[in-house]
């Protein structure tokens, strides 16, 4: 079925775009992932990327033109399939959850908004509405993790107003005006659509009251339509480090009443503790004047706590309940925007590509003598699941059969490595991804991981640190899993699986000796990858393993 893919919203002030260059044409075959186009919004020219795969059957935007936001920018769908309905205004009767809604090709359709917008007029002058902006393409809803301001806070431009958790990434939402906090639209924990009333922001004591009761406006008129309210929108930005984007003192100041003393902690501190059942007076703050934060939370490892905390009295809410004998319980908890979407797209994963499993076990001994040289080099360190990553990114180059996308009616032979990583966080999976893998050396490899795995852990991952995986590595080997199976990473063909390293008996030159060894375990989508191929590509990954010398070849 065609997908109409639209002007995105790529800032808050975004009202139109101009299509910059367009870097693909009509007849081309899409991946998810491949750029589009290049658009320049108010901000910044911007790649756009293809959320779907197929033929690209229509370009509604020339290079050069301009047009309003959730204007008909493409049309993606089987290659020689009937678009006329869409290109005259029509729907079809179902529609790819992760795409953006069909605009007509007439007129913009507008964006999920409050049931009676505001218009600009309608406001007091100097009074601005912030609305959920929509950060990718796939984006339906956003979720408020933690408001870093409380009404009646005084804002500058650039403060962090909140973190928003969306489909892919928890980022933080900086606001581009200066004023007071007048009223928040959505509670921490809360989701909402996209462009549902955020914030206002205003002068000290102004009415709000039309926007918080709105009347009814013109069909063309938008939340903030007037140039010099979109000109004041707050926007977001990926988080650059968290040592950057502290709170500032307001958030700094706030604090909360926990058991017999008053504990300095941020809002998402406290929720993260709540969530995880941990009492916020075992935790030590690394903030300033001994705030904790976020990261306290989620190094935070008891240990005396433990059973100092079993016979010591604690919050309520973080009690499990006393249970008589036979008595039922459960507790429902509200799933995440990632965990929705894991769900999502595991199912569509395990459910569309014909999946089998291949297990080889590798001989380690050499590979581990060869990281301990490495690792007495100066300034150098390296693990076993980097040395992973470059045998299996240079196996790739040998087996380019397994570095492939189904298509439908072609199958993309990817030239570059693009190494996924999997890596698990509190509310689920991400996997970031190391870029042309094949080309990095081993130390390149451990310090974009461990810079990648720092953000995931942090929630600070951009949206293009996570898209455009050729293959992707998951290792469970440091919880001891020796043997596990994946499930394969759309639109990957493939998926490897990594256990741990176990000394056992083993048999070399006709004698029984203690060796070392690793079980690895591929999962191949048959629609692209062969039983034959795909033992092919694992007897190079073993012997890259086994030799770690030839991998510097």
């Amino acid at each position: 079925m065609a997908i109409v893919v639209n002007m995105p919203r790529l800032s808050d002030t975004m009202e139109e775009g101009t299509v910059a260059k367009w870097l693909k044409q009509v007849g081309d075959v899409i991946s998810e992932g491949d750029i589009l186009a290049e658009i320049e919004t108010d901000k910044a020219t911007m790649e756009f990327e293809s959320f779907n795969e197929g033929t690209l059957l229509h370009i509604g935007i020339q290079e050069g033109d301009a047009a309003p936001v959730d204007a008909l920018l493409a049309i993606i769908g089987e290659k020689g399939e009937d678009i006329s309905a869409l290109l005259s205004g029509g729907a079809p009767a179902a529609q790819e959850a992760s795409e953006a809604s069909v605009a007509e090709a007439a007129a913009p359709a507008a964006t999920t908004a409050p049931a009676t917008p505001t218009t600009a007029s309608t406001l007091p002058e100097g009074v601005i509405v912030v609305n959920m902006p929509r950060l990718s393409d796939t984006m339906e809803e956003g979720t408020v993790a933690t408001w870093l301001k409380k009404v009646g806070d005084v804002i500058e431009e650039g403060d962090i107003l909140a973190e928003i958790e969306t489909d892919k990434a928890t980022m933080e939402f900086e606001s581009f005006n200066a004023g007071t906090l007048l009223h928040i639209g959505i509670q921490e924990g809360e989701a909402a659509p996209v462009d549902s009333l955020l914030a206002i922001i205003g002068p000290n004591g102004a009415d709000i009251s039309a926007a918080l009761n709105p009347v009814s406006a013109p069909a063309a008129a938008t939340t903030v339509a007037s140039a010099p309210v979109a000109a004041n929108e707050a926007a977001v930005t990926p988080v650059a480090t968290p040592a950057t984007k502290a709170p500032v003192a307001p958030v700094a100041a706030e604090k909360t009443s926990v058991q017999t003393g008053r504990i300095f902690a941020s809002p998402l501190a406290k929720k993260l503790a709540k969530e995880k059942g941990i009492s916020l007076s075992e935790v030590k703050g690394s903030g300033a004047q001994g705030r904790i934060v976020k990261i306290d939370i989620e190094r935070f490892t008891p240990v005396a706590a433990q059973a100092a905390s079993a016979t010591s009295a604690a919050p309520a809410s973080t009690q499990a309940p006393l249970l008589a004998a036979g008595e039922e319980h459960f507790t429902e908890v509200k799933n995440s925007q990632m965990r929705k979407v894991i769900a999502k797209r595991l199912g569509e994963s395990k459910f569309s590509a014909p999946h089998y499993y291949l297990t080889v076990e590798i001989a380690m001994d050499n590979a581990m003598a060869s990281r301990a040289q490495i690792n007495n080099l100066p300034d150098t360190k390296v693990s076993f699941n980097d040395m992973v990553l470059k045998a299996s990114a240079m196996a790739l180059k040998k087996h380019p059969q397994v570095n492939t996308t189904w298509q439908g009616d072609t199958t993309r032979f990817n030239s570059h490595v693009h190494m996924g990583v999997a890596v698990a966080v509190p509310d689920g999976l991400v996997v970031p991804v190391v870029r042309f893998a094949d080309q990095q050396s081993l130390s390149q490899i451990g310090a974009a991981v461990k810079d990648l795995a720092g953000k995931a852990r942090d929630k600070k991952l951009t949206p293009a640190e996570m898209e455009g995986s050729t293959f992707t590595v998951s290792n469970l080997g440091m919880f001891g899993i020796q043997e596990f199976t994946s499930i394969i990473n759309q639109p990957n063909s493939a998926i490897l699986s990594v256990g741990a390293i176990v000394q056992k008996p083993v048999v070399k030159g006709g004698a029984v000796v203690v060796g070392n060894t690793m079980k690895v375990t591929l999962a191949c989508d048959h629609r692209t990858v062969d039983g034959a191929t795909a033992a092919a590509f694992l007897q190079t990954l073993q012997a890259f393993l086994e030799n770690p010398v030839t991998m510097l070849a």
